[in-house]
């Protein structure tokens, strides 16, 4: 595979290509890449919701058409590593980007559910081989002071990247060719700071599998947390746009109907996070959710054109993309150093089909009963996180609060080597770190 990346990155930045030494700018090209990726995926996603329901697809069809990215996202996740071994990440990386460039032009070409299922759902394979290429780099360049920072600067670039492209709706006739035609161009043009970055890829560090079971034995309200996270925010990211181009919103609008739930989870991540290392992390995992379904629940008392539906999105986002962070926070508090890749990536795992439950089950419900039922969906799942949450404080007590890890932003979408970027080390050095009995589980 060549030379780690921390070693070549050096090399290169005394030959000009990368020109500063600290870890960061030393990925810039990385990232850069990946938000070129990630503005192209928000572009697209945004544009297929608007036009799927533009074409007579349904709300159902739509729905599934759409919830195919989340699992061809899932399953790129279980296959990427045996491409990543054979060729290496540049290679990969350019492969994967450009296939996925090409599948946004096919959806221009041939404009039919099936095809569009099938070219979402290569669309997010294609994705997680260029997340798990983005974070076993990451992770190579990560040293123990830095992978917290890191992390949050990828979930930053991440939804961020999304927030763009879907801005980017404004541009162009949403009914023509040309976002399509724009939305390919972002994804390849990725290609040309990562291929220019470096000449060979990092080693790619999968964590070890651990069993569901097991963490479940252990932490039940983290896997609990997970799945139901990823089922409303699914449902945010998956069939937002069809949702709102059913109601009859225009482009503009939606764009920032779109927009506002995305800004509000980078918003909401560092105060929420700052007080989960303060206050016991499930009485945060209460309170957040609870907020969460008090929001999704507030546009069905608002006129679809009001401008407090835009509001409520924001905290929507504000509140419902940290609950993910807080309940791999809330699990690592339990588990040994050495258990906490395994979990988190087992999490990751959970998470994933959780986004491909919630906008498929959103989308049947929404064309059975009313569209109004995308609302009740994004509440109802953070209610199931907040009664569970709620009714183990009556069962069993929490971590102490000097033995919890310090919470850190978790990106909505990623492969499970981003759980090698999660800090191991507990607050209080002093506590010994020693296995916690099945029977104290949260």
């Amino acid at each position: 595979m060549g030379q780690p990346l921390h070693s070549e990155a050096k090399g290169l930045g005394e030959r000009g290509v990368l020109a500063r030494s600290s870890t960061v700018a030393a990925t810039w090209a990385l990232f850069f890449g990946f938000g070129m990726v990630m503005v192209g995926n928000g572009l697209q996603g945004s544009l297929l919701g608007i036009r799927s329901e533009a074409e007579g697809f349904g709300l159902a069809v739509s729905g599934i058409v759409m919830a195919g990215y989340f699992a061809g996202f899932f399953a790129g996740s279980i296959y990427a590593a045996s491409a990543l071994k054979t060729v290496g990440h540049i290679r990969v990386f350019s492969a994967l980007a450009s296939a996925a460039s090409t599948t946004v032009l096919i959806h221009a070409v041939w404009i039919n559910p099936a095809t569009w299922f099938a070219m979402r759902f290569l669309f997010g394979i294609c994705m997680a081989g260029i997340y798990v290429v983005v974070e076993s780099w990451l992770n190579e360049l990560a040293s123990n002071e830095t992978r917290g920072r890191l992390l949050s600067v990828y979930m930053v670039v991440s939804m961020g990247g999304i927030v763009i492209g879907q801005l980017l709706l404004n541009v162009a006739d949403t009914n023509g060719f040309t976002l399509f035609i724009l939305a390919s161009v972002l994804v390849s043009l990725a290609l040309v700071p990562v291929s220019l970055s470096a000449t060979t890829g990092p080693r790619i560090a999968y964590p070890q599998p651990t069993s569901l079971m097991e963490v479940w034995r252990i932490v039940p309200t983290g896997i609990v947390t997970s799945f139901f996270v990823g089922a409303s925010a699914g449902t945010v990211m998956g069939i937002g746009a069809v949702y709102a181009a059913n109601i009859g919103m225009e482009a503009g609008r939606i764009t920032i109907f779109l927009a506002a739930p995305m800004v509000g989870a980078i918003a909401g991540q560092i105060p929420i996070g700052l007080i989960s290392d303060r206050v016991p992390r499930r009485t945060v995992i209460l309170v957040v959710s609870l907020f969460a379904t008090l929001f999704g629940l507030a546009p069905l008392t608002l006129s679809p054109r009001s401008d407090l539906v835009i509001v409520a999105m924001f905290f929507v986002g504000a509140t419902v993309f940290p609950l993910y962070s807080l309940g791999i926070a809330y699990t690592n508090d339990w588990l040994l150093p050495e258990q906490i890749v395994g979990a988190s990536a087992a999490q990751v795992r959970v998470n994933g089909t959780g986004a491909v439950f919630g906008p498929v089950v959103a989308a049947i419900l929404m064309s059975i009963v009313d569209p109004q039922i995308f609302y009740w969906v994004i509440a109802a799942s953070t209610a199931v996180i907040a009664v569970w949450v709620g009714s183990r404080m009556f069962v069993e007590d929490a971590p102490p609060l000097d033995r919890q890890r310090d919470y850190v932003p978790f990106p909505a979408r990623a492969s499970s080597v981003a759980a090698n970027l999660i800090p191991r080390r507990r607050r209080d050095k002093g506590w010994p770190e020693q296995p916690v009995s099945p029977d104290t589980d949260a």
